[in-house]
């Protein structure tokens, strides 16, 4: 009875969603990864941070090279490569040949990685020494080579639960897809708050403890997303071979398409190389530092511009599968408005609001290392609304099956960057300087993006209507960004405000205002995706009155 109740429940779950309902499943999940990697954020700050800031400085460089890997011979090159092609086979019935490339894809991407994480357990020493962080202390040096070892494994645990979530996104389902990122954060926090403290296995303690312990909760929840991945797959049909099938020709497309991605991918990574050869340099603490504004700044692009780019991709690939080209457009546009509107404002509201947000992954205080945090997160708010439209530009030319003109317009602006962030470096701005040129590097990279498919287009795709909505937008933003800028005066953060339970009402009090504010103002000034927020309110409160 409980096996039948166990598969009642994922084919539940697997059911094929529409558009907007999956948007809905990733925030929704995506939330919920975010508020968990805050949450394991703040365990970390907090054993850590302050008192030991040589290793958590160690402990953050020693993602670099397992991540690098893993972003170039996987990640986002899988998933825009694989799915046009694979949703090609499936749109003509060829379901033998969808899932023998699927299979196919796993086996050579399993091989690649188990590879590359033998390479960089090998190679871990001057990979970090003279690499990744040059500017970290013997001890430190010491710890990060040790550590980027443990978690060498990762890209390969990783590939493979990639090459499962893309069938299961390529297909619309999108429950296991979306909260297996939420299952690899519970892994890391049960590595802080258990393992930390060492392991005893029938008494005999096997394992010290301290922060490595982390490193294997990493581990731990990286071999859990992978299950997590794999029961996404009941109910998909999905027949694997354990063979590579070359002569499959969906098989060969996705490995000409691979390449250009897996390019953009890794010159993309360079640039978080970069930024950790140079912080390792402006003294300890400041690795980690750049590493949570970075990732702060993060999660609203993963909420808003991932979520709704990843939510509309494959309604874009159809709607191009079948040669209906204005409706492609209608689509793009109305997934780029809707990204714009939300993170515009959201974009300036965590401006004003950037020290509430830092004191929520470090209860240390008012000390320099949170200081440092909300200064650098202040120089990345553009990038929050360069970054979500981004992906949907991107995606813009994937739908075309068209990878090469991200790489080569992702080679200039990340070159730029580099260019940048060493300057700024050199001219002695510190971590703030890293912070502004990756939001120049990003502002740049969206103008030719989307100047490029506009010519393509013939001025078809942003049409007047569009940028009369862009200027309704930005002057609903302003008022909202003077709302928030004024509540921040009248409900301040204070240096001994240190608690969740003092600065997540305060943040929410100024944000959830400025948020009401903008809707009204959207309401007034006649934009369309407000349109739906007042429908759903009008349905809450006067639902009884009839």
């Amino acid at each position: 009875m409980k096996k039948f109740r166990f598969k009642s429940v994922v084919q539940l779950a697997n059911m094929k969603m529409s558009v907007k309902a999956a948007a809905v499943v990733l925030a929704s999940s995506t939330l919920i990864s975010a508020l968990l990697g805050l949450f394991r954020d703040r365990l970390l700050n907090s054993y850590y941070l302050g008192t030991y800031p040589t290793g958590i400085d160690a402990y953050t460089a020693a993602f670099t090279i397992p991540d690098f890997m893993f972003f170039i011979l996987t990640s986002g090159a899988l998933a825009v490569s694989f799915i046009p092609v694979f949703n090609q086979r499936l749109a003509t019935g060829n379901k033998k040949s969808a899932w023998e490339l699927s299979a196919s894809l796993t086996n050579l991407l399993a091989i690649l990685t188990l590879i590359a994480s033998v390479l960089i357990m090998i190679f871990a020493e001057p990979l970090i020494r003279y690499v990744v962080s040059p500017g970290l202390d013997e001890s430190g040096m010491i710890l990060a080579i040790n550590m980027t070892r443990v978690i060498a494994i990762n890209p390969f645990l990783f590939s493979i639960a990639t090459v499962l979530t893309s069938i299961q996104q390529a297909v619309g389902r999108f429950v296991f897809y979306s909260f297996a990122p939420a299952i690899y954060n519970i892994g890391i926090i049960i590595g802080i708050t258990w393992f930390t403290g060492g392991i005893n296995l029938f008494g005999v303690q096997i394992f010290e403890g301290g922060i490595m312990g982390v490193a294997l909760g990493v581990i731990l929840g990286a071999v859990m997303q992978l299950i997590v991945s794999l029961i996404g797959l009941f109910g998909l049909g999905f027949d694997y071979d354990f063979k590579i099938n070359w002569k499959n020709q969906g098989f060969r497309t996705i490995l000409k398409l691979l390449p250009a991605r897996s390019l953009d991918q890794g010159i993309d990574y360079v640039n978080a190389i970069v930024n950790t050869n140079l912080s390792s340099r402006m003294g300890a603490g400041a690795v980690r530092s750049f590493n949570q504004a970075s990732s702060l700044h993060q999660m609203p692009v993963n909420l808003i511009g991932v979520a709704i780019s990843t939510a509309f991709f494959p309604k874009l690939t159809e709607e191009l599968g079948t040669g209906d080209e204005n409706e492609f457009y209608n689509t793009f546009r109305k997934a780029l408005r809707m990204i714009i509107w939300i993170s515009l404002p959201v974009a300036a509201i965590a401006f004003f609001t950037r020290g509430y947000v830092v004191s929520f992954i470090s209860n240390i205080g008012n000390t320099d290392s949170n200081i440092t945090i909300a200064s650098v997160l202040g120089t990345l708010c553009i990038a929050i609304f360069a970054r979500s439209i981004f992906h949907i530009a991107s995606r813009g030319f994937y739908a075309y099956q068209d990878t090469k003109t991200p790489f080569r317009v992702s080679i200039v602006a990340i070159g730029l960057t580099i260019l940048l962030s060493v300057w700024f470096y050199m001219l002695g701005f510190g971590v703030n300087g890293l912070g502004m040129a990756q939001s120049l590097g990003a502002i740049i990279e969206i103008i030719i993006l989307l100047s490029i498919l506009q010519r393509r287009s013939k001025n078809k795709l942003l049409n007047k209507e569009f940028w009369k909505a862009m200027t309704r937008i930005i002057a609903a933003t302003i008022i909202a960004g003077c709302v928030a800028f004024s509540l921040t005066k009248f409900i301040p953060l204070m240096a001994t405000d240190n608690s969740l339970v003092i600065t997540i009402p305060k943040f929410l009090l100024i944000s959830g205002i400025s948020i009401v504010v903008y809707c009204i103002a959207s309401f007034f000034l006649n934009l369309e995706e407000v349109k739906p927020v007042v429908t759903q309110v009008k349905r809450i409160l006067f639902k009884n009155l009839k």
